[in-house]
């Protein structure tokens, strides 16, 4: 039987995360708020972010940005993509 939130991203009602995806409040919060779908969004977004700003993320720096970004994606208005930045 599948979990389901009121997804904060989607506005709607679906299923939820199976585990905490993220350590600390903020993994919390996503595993509260945000759907599987929309967790695939930000996926997506990151990979993006990464590729485009050819981040590390191993690199504590490089994990904070992520993180910021990430949390701006849910719960802060969303996460711009590069200026630069062309869909193929």
């Amino acid at each position: 039987m599948s979990r389901k939130v009121h997804c904060i991203l989607l506005n709607t009602e679906a299923e939820g995360l199976d585990h905490q995806p993220y350590p600390g409040p903020l993994g919390k919060r996503i595993f509260d708020q945000v759907s599987k779908p929309a967790w695939q969004k930000w996926l997506a977004h990151q990979t993006m972010l990464i590729n485009e700003y050819r981040l590390t993320p191993i690199e504590p720096k490089a994990r904070k940005f992520l993180e910021g970004e990430m949390e701006k994606f849910f719960f802060g208005g969303g996460s711009a993509k590069p200026p630069d930045f062309k869909a193929v």
